[in-house]
């Protein structure tokens, strides 16, 4: 409860401010109201058009987020095991971590075809934080559990599920809440590069050609709630799935 209060608080303080922006600023082409922008949401809501946006942005998203995190897993556990490989792959890690967004596009855009952009530009985005945090958590498992494990006889199952896991989860679980934010911003600054169909980076592009600031905002509160919803919904997935395992 007092979790819940301090965020209602953070929140209500956020939107007092920019209203007061809003008022200093007195120009709606620049900075709309809160008010005509959660109505604007509000009326987009009621559109089937906002959901189907909704919905094509939120598959290439995920499954952009689910092959890097995929990926980064697999290549986590290669070269924490080899250290050539750890070598071999250091400066693929590093160009990825160092290119800017916007090359990704561009050259998924030269090598891809336009509605598989998004879901490549998020893959990339994310598979370096998952890649380096869980090859981080694999090193930091400690060996004299491993050993102990192996001298009660436990099967490589149980070492797997109650020693591994639990030292690797919370650096897992510290990229993929950071990776699911990256995904969205890759994934949507993909869609606005280069619009195709519907989608919510199609609606923000549309919104800036047409000058109609009330829309750009409502779409971005739209990404930012989606954002923290899936961020909270994937989490709490990865969590019930190891209980489970355990």
């Amino acid at each position: 409860m007092k979790k819940a209060f301090f965020t209602v608080i953070s929140v209500v303080f956020w939107i007092i401010l920019w209203q007061i922006i809003h008022l200093f600023i007195a120009q709606n082409i620049l900075v709309p109201s809160p008010f005509s922008v959660f109505k604007r949401l509000l009326e987009l809501c009621a559109e089937s058009s906002f959901w189907g946006s909704v919905l094509i942005s939120l598959s290439r998203v995920v499954s952009g987020l689910v092959l890097g995190t995929v990926l980064g897993i697999f290549l986590a556990v290669l070269t924490a095991k080899s250290n050539l490989l750890k070598s071999l792959f250091a400066p693929v890690l590093h160009i990825i971590k160092a290119t800017p967004v916007a090359s990704f596009i561009i050259l998924a855009i030269l090598w891809l075809s336009v509605e598989n952009v998004p879901s490549f530009t998020a893959m990339l985005i994310v598979l370096p934080a998952i890649w380096a945090n869980t090859e981080k958590g694999i090193l930091s498992v400690d060996k004299k559990l491993l050993e102990m494990g192996k001298a009660f006889r436990l099967s490589k199952k149980q070492i797997f599920f109650r020693i591994t896991v639990p030292s690797v989860k919370p650096f897992f679980n510290a990229a993929l809440n950071s990776a699911v934010g990256m995904a969205w911003k890759a994934g949507i600054a993909a869609e606005v590069i280069c619009p195709h169909g519907k989608s919510i980076g199609a609606a923000l592009h549309d919104s800036k050609i047409n000058f109609e600031t009330a829309d750009t905002f409502a779409w971005t509160v739209a990404v930012i709630i989606l954002s923290v919803l899936l961020e909270k919904a994937i989490l709490r997935l990865t969590s019930e799935r190891r209980k489970s395992n355990a």
